[in-house]
């Protein structure tokens, strides 16, 4: 049994996780699914909450810099121009090519219809239920993928790597769904151990919680020798990987070994989007990861890229003013990134509102104007074959789908 004492340190450092524990990946797992047809979709998740002001920037707008100014969001701010208007985070700058090509694009002024409260926990449910905000009455409760399922001729899906949270909403509900859950035993062998050593060394915060929550496992008799299927020579390369990449580079090559297989739609998250301090560090190395992420899974994946579409969603959007400690706080209207050859790239899709305090949502955020469900739902419909109707009732109870916006190439 783990005495009072670990239990009690273990909760503290939980505890200080604060808001920000909802971007750790050690509270989601990955997920895989199959699906008619070669085209594949992945859905990355960016907890936390990304500042779409800051990733893709409104350089045309004027007020941007005078919401921004200890932010440094001005045109000669070192971001690539996309269109005259928009320009893309310098951390991003790598994809740029991508852009150039056609297999980069991005949507601005989304968000879900998760209004005012603001809390990550909440908005990430919310976002993949996949419904209006009936989440906490007795509305829909199951994820949108799940449903998708149910709708799917010959798809099914799979959880792994579900470490420290039993299920993922996105794919919980009636269709038949394979998982691992830590309620039973945690398939963590030393090397597996040794792996989340690696992906986690440089956050200490993150590194010692989740190496707190391994040892209360063991110490309840929940550890077993299994690595998550993994060979020692899969767990080695895995290893390598992780100390020359980082985590978002080995759940994307990861994914993309899946890809290459029989799944056809992955999802899985990214961290460390909660900045409201120092967000010109925090997100620049969000941002790398994230674009890790990208050009692994384009690189892993081959020729299978040029029938992929690669959805980065997150749970709201940051205020458009910058706060007293050089960072963002929650907001609303954000935006959310798209790669892959199934894109319609070189284009930042939706409707500008602008940054007029007049026009920002309750006067402090970017006011939405498009449902980034849909953006999503118009992707399933492209690439699957899903009736609109379906996609309105079923997986997306409530949406209105609106105008095809022309996502796929």
């Amino acid at each position: 049994m783990v005495d009072d004492l670990s239990r009690r340190k273990f909760l503290l450092r939980a505890t200080a996780l604060g808001c920000s524990a909802a971007a750790s990946p050690v509270l989601t797992p990955m997920t895989f699914a199959q699906a008619p047809g070669d085209n594949r979709l992945v859905v990355i998740i960016l907890r936390g909450a990304m500042d779409g002001l800051d990733a893709v920037r409104p350089i045309g707008d004027p007020l941007l810099r005078r919401y921004r100014a200890g932010l440094g969001m001005s045109r000669d701010s070192g971001a690539t121009d996309l269109d005259g208007f928009f320009a893309l985070h310098p951390a991003l700058a790598e994809l740029m090519p991508l852009w150039k090509q056609g297999d980069l694009a991005a949507a601005h002024a989304v968000s879900t219809p998760y209004r005012d409260k603001r809390s990550h926990f909440d908005g990430q449910d919310l976002l993949e239920a996949g419904t209006g905000q009936d989440i906490d009455g007795a509305g829909v409760r199951d994820g949108w993928l799940n449903r998708l399922l149910q709708v799917m001729p010959n798809a099914g899906s799979e959880t792994a790597f579900a470490i420290g949270r039993s299920d993922m909403k996105l794919v919980s509900g009636k269709a038949p769904v394979s998982s691992w859950s830590p309620d039973g035993r945690l398939d963590m062998s030393p090397q597996a151990r040794l792996l989340l050593e690696e992906i986690y060394h440089d956050d200490a915060l993150f590194h010692d919680t989740s190496m707190d929550a391994i040892t209360i496992a063991e110490s309840l008799g929940m550890a077993s020798d299994d690595s998550f299927g993994m060979s020692s020579r899969d767990m080695r390369a895995a290893l390598k990987s992780a100390r020359e990449a980082g985590d978002a580079s080995v759940l994307a090559r990861f994914a993309a070994r899946r890809l290459n297989e029989e799944s056809r739609i992955a999802a899985f998250s990214l961290g460390g989007w909660d900045t409201h301090r120092g967000q010109t560090r925090g997100i620049t190395r969000a941002l790398g990861g994230l674009k890790d992420a990208v050009l692994t899974l384009k690189s892993e994946l081959g020729p299978r890229w040029d029938h992929t579409a690669v959805v980065a969603v997150t749970e709201f959007g940051r205020t458009a003013r910058e706060n007293g400690t050089r960072g963002t706080d929650h907001g609303t209207g954000g935006a959310m990134i798209m790669a892959g050859g199934a894109i319609r790239g070189g284009r930042v899709y939706g409707d500008w509102p602008g940054l007029d305090e007049a026009a920002l949502y309750a006067r402090r955020d970017l006011m939405p104007t498009t449902d980034v469900r849909s953006y999503i739902a118009w992707l399933m419909h492209g690439m699957y074959g899903v009736e609109a109707s379906t996609l309105e009732t079923l997986v997306f109870p409530g949406l209105q789908l609106g105008r095809d916006p022309g996502l796929l190439a």
